[in-house]
């Protein structure tokens, strides 16, 4: 009897030790699936590329087990973040991708959070920080060409019309040159005008011949009456000749008055 129950003890023991043995596999074996599908901060990484022509940012999840995570991208303020956008992931063994469309600026500093079960809640370190380039040139503003003035014509200065200097008569002398001659140098002669005779009425008596004074020539000869031109007794004789026409007329009509009187 002694010996049967020492038998059975032993084998009690041997059981129990196989069964212990068998849990801690099981448990072993679960512990390393669960860290299996778990992902680690590293599986992700972000990139801030150009898509035909904007600005993007690009999260990538390298994760063979598959787990689903959540991104959420910040762009980094002087005094807050400001949240970009959120999107959930399936990591794959060649990766998985996100796009978050955002214009970003150049050495612009953005946050990407990661939020997975049953313990990953961290930031992607370090930031991301964008190209110096930005994805499309800004395109500077034309200026504005500036009109140019259009000049306004200045009407021409009307002339002053100059006086036109009236000559003054000057009496020319007889035998002077004239300022008009042809500058030979020969005298032109006045014309001599006669001294007006006056002409007897109708009723008055044939006029009675003119003594003609001692130590003149006789008009009937009329050498010198007759004589034309620049002599040198032209004038004198002129002269002469309208003294006596004065003279003569003034005895006819002195003696017409006096027959007058004698016929009353």
């Amino acid at each position: 009897m002694a010996v049967l129950t020492l038998l059975s003890r032993t084998a009690t023991r041997r059981g129990a030790r196989a069964l212990g043995i068998a849990t801690a596999s099981v448990a072993l074996a679960v512990g390393t699936a669960g860290n299996a599908f778990a992902c680690e901060i590293s599986d992700f990484t972000a990139a801030a590329v150009c898509e035909e022509g904007e600005g993007v940012i690009t999260v990538t999840d390298v994760d063979p087990g598959g787990a689903r995570a959540t991104v959420t991208v910040y762009l980094v303020g002087k005094d807050a973040d400001e949240k970009v956008g959120e999107q959930v992931v399936t990591g794959s063994e060649k990766g998985t991708t996100i796009t978050f469309a955002t214009d970003w600026k150049p050495r612009a500093e953005y946050r990407i959070h990661v939020r997975a079960e049953p313990s990953l809640d961290e930031d992607i370190e370090p930031n991301l920080v964008t190209p110096d380039t930005p994805c499309a040139p800004e395109e500077s503003p034309t200026p504005t060409p500036t009109p140019t003035p259009t000049p306004t014509p200045t009407p021409p200065p009307t002339p002053t019309p100059t006086p036109t200097p009236t000559p003054t008569p000057t009496d020319v002398p007889s035998g002077t040159p004239s300022p008009s001659g042809s500058g030979s140098g020969t005298p032109v002669p006045s014309p001599s005008v006669p001294a007006p005779v006056p002409t007897p009425s109708e009723s008055t008596a044939p006029a009675l011949p003119v003594p003609v004074p001692s130590g003149l020539p006789s008009p009937a000869g009329g050498s010198h009456l007759a004589e034309t031109g620049a002599s040198s007794g032209t004038g004198l004789i002129a002269g002469a000749a309208a003294a006596l026409v004065v003279v003569g007329g003034g005895a006819v009509f002195l003696g017409l008055r006096r027959r007058g009187a004698g016929g009353r």
